[in-house]
């Protein structure tokens, strides 16, 4: 598996964006992604802890290197 890289939530947020995602609504520093039945949840924080990333992907239901690609596409 690709090591995942270390971002911030609002690069995390843009990477999701160009993968589709769009922001539902936001409470407090949790912004939560949708795309049709899928979500997911990131804190905008400096630098997001790796897990949380992965836990994002996951509940996403898209890959890490779907991701990783979606992320380099700056």
């Amino acid at each position: 598996m690709p090591e995942l890289p270390r971002i911030s939530g609002d690069d995390a947020v843009k990477a999701f964006k160009r993968l589709g995602f769009y922001e539902a609504r936001q409470k407090g520093s949790h912004v939560v992604m949708r795309k049709n039945d899928r979500g997911c949840v990131i804190p905008l924080h400096k630098n997001l802890a790796i897990g949380t990333l992965r836990s994002a992907i996951r509940q996403a239901g898209i890959t890490v290197d779907e991701f990783i690609v979606a992320d380099k596409d700056k």
